[in-house]
């Protein structure tokens, strides 16, 4: 047996043993079991994904007695040995903080059996090579994340609407999956992925592209892009903040991977307008993510709002790979593409890492609310720490990980220009403008989080009596960071693997993105390169001669002790500082004819007489347009619809075998 088929094989089989623990084990030794078999269960399936990156060799392995009539298709290429190990890489941290925060989250047997499911789910899913393989595993991923998003639903109301909204969308996504692959091979004569990536290519536009629209419906909703993403602010902020982190850092993430899979493996690529679709729905998810971010008072909500931002960003990379490839410019499009890929493992750390840190902040304070928190960096010291380098990250910042793939990306579509293709000339642009603007908005998003969640003074009683989580969970929140950091100052490493996982891609398989030498990344074929580790240096030696400076300058003078921005004032309360609400109202009334917030201003006077004012109420929300313009009024005219439909059932035996001879005939009538 192979090292790939071993470390897979292993996976599998500790993940079903961590179900068996969390069902039959006694409670103290649950979490325990649990957290270990999972992380262990994680480092299998990573060992397996870089047996197949590094010996640039695909494991493949069929089972035909698992699953009636097709069996089950391992087929483990480098493309998705990069998403095993994004899922990995998460993985394993996360089940180490799961450990911790079951003294404080749920802890049902249910709910630690589910959660190994689900962690081999996502494992596995990337390594999948059959439709049916993938369908099969696709709804394992969505039956257990569903069951999570619902581990608190008998105290939350709210848990149980998210659950609502996540399972409908889920499987709405599911149902156009599987009828897009169902129609792929049936024209292709076969359902495996080895099949239908050699005959892909040859069938008709037609068939081709309504497999490509499907595919990007079903897998969109799943990533949550705009407008399918109305799933991520109900469910992240109700579902266990570790499960959060697995849901917002590797499952959207699978949603870009069945995009790419689909369109540019098994179908070869398309015309020019798959890319300019991809890219016009990244663009609008980018922008409006990151909008209603700003605005969030609620942490968890602002990151779900962000992974929407963030997937539009791998988008925009995937959309411009695609219209790169069709005019053939394929050293561009392996940038992009690269780019994209790139930005899906930093996202998977960075996200990560703030939805521990946010659950972090929930253990100790009970609440999500920044408006009542700050002052959290005295009595949480590690937790502020690792969640400031999650907020650096990924407000695209050097020497950190989130700023080496927004880069990529910017150069793939600033090289573009000039060109002799219209579509280029118009889109690449608006593309650059869109990162732009997103990159200023998510900076101002994460300095928000960070300056009125973490900083200054408490403005509330449970801000004031926080303290840092488990060790467990401090550990998981310092090992993500190391990432975030690592991936920043040492992206080269990535180099090879992402070369071979575009090398899987039809339009993309002669072309290299590119290289690592030294601690420099070089571009191919075009004029860029840059160094992280010398940025790192560069920036710890500033910091390091304007300390010295400073200590030179100030230590023969006597030190005074005042109040920060005291302005005169002797005293200095929780209400003088800004919230996050007033921190984003100037930038909100920039964008108000987006966003269209509801103001509501009370004024009641004293009895005695209307020019004594007794009371001012303010009242301030954000809705998201998507879901009150759309989904909304579908809701209600459904559920019109469906109390006129109740009148159709009124007991008689008589109607309903009417009913029964008419759809029968008419079942014939279109069957002939």
């Amino acid at each position: 047996m192979t090292t790939a088929g071993a470390g897979l094989l292993a996976a599998c089989v500790l993940g079903l043993a961590a179900a068996v623990a969390g069902v039959g084990l006694p409670r103290r030794a649950r979490a325990w079991a649990v957290g270990v078999a999972t992380a262990l269960m994680a480092l299998g399936a990573l060992v397996a994904a870089l047996a197949v990156i590094i010996g640039d060799r695909a494991f493949t392995a069929r089972l035909p007695s698992v699953l009636p009539l097709s069996g089950v298709t391992i087929a483990l290429d480098p493309l998705g040995a990069l998403f095993v190990v994004v899922a990995a890489v998460v993985a394993v941290p996360v089940a180490v903080y799961g450990v911790g925060y079951a003294l404080h989250g749920p802890d049902g047997r249910a709910f630690h059996a589910v959660v190994p499911l689900f962690v081999l789910s996502l494992l596995l899913v990337p390594a999948a090579g059959s439709v049916t393989t993938l369908l099969v595993l696709w709804e394992l991923m969505a039956v257990a994340s569903t069951l999570l998003v619902l581990a608190d639903h008998r105290r939350s109301p709210a848990a149980r609407d998210a659950g609502q909204w996540y399972a409908v969308m889920t499987h709405l996504g599911l149902v156009a999956i599987l009828i897009g692959l169902v129609v792929f091979a049936g024209h292709a004569g076969g359902e495996s992925f080895a099949v239908l990536r050699a005959r892909g290519p040859h069938l008709s536009s037609s068939v081709r592209s309504a497999v490509f629209l499907l595919a990007l419906v079903g897998f969109g909703s799943k990533a949550g892009v705009v407008p399918l993403h109305v799933w991520l602010p109900k469910a992240h902020p109700e579902a266990p903040s570790h499960i959060s982190a697995l849901m917002s850092g590797v499952m959207v993430n699978l949603g870009v991977y069945g995009i790419v899979r689909v369109g540019w493996d098994l179908l070869g690529g398309g015309p020019r307008w798959w890319g300019v679709v991809v890219l016009a729905v990244g663009a609008v998810s980018a922008l409006f993510g990151v909008l209603h971010a700003l605005v969030s008072s609620d942490l968890k909500r602002l990151l779900a709002y962000s992974t929407t931002e963030n997937v539009g960003l791998m988008l925009i990379g995937v959309g411009a790979a695609g219209l790169f490839a069709a005019d053939g410019h394929r050293t561009l499009a392996a940038i992009a593409m690269a780019a994209a890929l790139l930005h899906v493992l930093n996202h998977a750390l960075f996200k990560a890492l703030l939805f521990l840190g946010a659950g972090s902040v929930l253990t100790a304070t009970g609440t999500r609310d920044l408006d009542r928190l700050g002052g959290l960096a005295r009595s949480m010291p590690v937790t502020t720490a690792t969640f400031a380098v999650g907020a650096l990250a990924i407000a695209a910042l050097p020497p950190l990980n989130g700023f080496v793939s927004e880069w990529l990306l910017l150069q793939s579509l600033v090289h573009s220009l000039p060109s002799t293709s219209a579509t280029v000339a118009v889109a690449m642009p608006v593309a650059v403008a869109v990162v732009a603007l997103t990159g200023g908005l998510a900076a101002a998003t994460f300095v928000k989080a960070l300056g009125t969640g973490f900083l200054a003074r408490a403005r509330s009683e449970e801000a004031e009596a926080a303290h840092d989580p488990t060790v467990a969970m401090q550990v998981a929140m310092v090992a993500l960071a190391g990432g975030c950091v690592a991936a920043g100052v040492a992206p080269t490493v990535a180099a090879v693997p992402l070369e071979r996982a575009t090398a899987v891609l039809g339009p993309l398989s002669t072309a290299v993105a590119f290289r690592g030498s030294g601690s420099s990344l070089r571009l191919n074929g075009i004029s860029g390169s840059m160094s992280p580790a010398a940025i790192a240096v560069g920036l710890v030696i500033a910091a390091c001669v304007v300390l010295g400076m400073l200590r030179a300058v100030g230590s023969p003078r006597a030190r005074r002790r005042a109040e920060a921005w005291g302005c005169g004032r002797t005293v200095q309360t929780a209400r003088m500082e800004y919230t996050a609400t007033s921190f984003a109202e100037p930038l909100q009334r920039v964008f108000d004819d987006v966003l269209r917030p509801d103001l509501d201003l009370d004024v009641s006077h004293a009895s005695e007489s209307r020019y004594h004012i007794d009371a001012v109420r303010y009242r301030h929300g954000i809705r998201d347009a998507v879901d009150t313009g759309i989904y909304q009024p579908l809701l209600r005219a459904v559920g019109g619809w469906g109390r006129w439909a109740r009148r159709v059932q009124n007991g008689s035996i008589h109607r309903y075998l009417a009913y029964a001879l008419v759809a029968v005939l008419t079942v014939l009538v279109v069957a002939r």
